[in-house]
């Protein structure tokens, strides 16, 4: 690992445990256990560092969609491997936290939507195909639609944990709504 991508994971963990106001240069440095100053030779502004936080998250999370292993041509099997993901994703609480903050920060920045546009096109470069073969009528409005409801199950499973959560249910709700119109 590079003290690069030492000190973005270090801002991900601060913003995941004490928000966006935590994240400063300062406490990078102290959650990476790095000499003082060290952010700042990789970041000159909080601008600049929170844009390469986005964009590790954003890599990590392209990753992670990526990286849906096995056979997933059937709503069944795609809905158990989309749920795995939404539930690694909801067990990494400080990751899907940092995420989380990092999108408020971009609602309020617009300069940094480009960066969310870009991973969202890399996602979606695939998965609307395997939507598609799914029997998808419009495949990327549904795919639009699956990462809304992903994002609000992690939401309410970051708010209020349930031992119950199944996010494979919700997505096979959610695929039998889509295949049927």
């Amino acid at each position: 690992m590079t003290r690069q991508q030492q000190v973005l994971d270090a801002a991900i963990r601060v913003l995941g445990t004490g928000g966006p106001r935590q994240l400063t240069h300062r406490a990078v440095d102290t959650e990476a256990g790095l000499p003082q100053g060290s952010t700042s030779n990789h970041f000159r502004t909080r601008d600049a560092l929170v844009s390469a936080v986005l964009g590790r998250l954003l890599d990590h999370e392209t990753a992670l969609w990526g990286g849906l292993s096995g056979d997933v041509t059937t709503p069944e099997a795609f809905a158990r491997a989309v749920g795995a993901l939404v539930e690694g994703l909801a067990e990494d609480r400080v990751l899907t936290l940092a995420r989380h903050a990092l999108f408020v920060e971009v609602a309020q920045r617009p300069e940094l939507r480009g960066d969310v546009d870009r991973a969202h096109r890399e996602i979606a470069s695939w998965a609307v195909p395997l939507i598609a073969d799914l029997g998808s009528a419009d495949p990327p409005a549904d795919l639009a639609l699956l990462l809304a409801v992903i994002d609000g199950l992690l939401a309410n499973q970051l708010a209020n944990p349930s031992p119950r959560f199944d996010p494979a249910a919700a997505v096979r709700t959610v695929l039998r709504g889509m295949l049927a119109g």
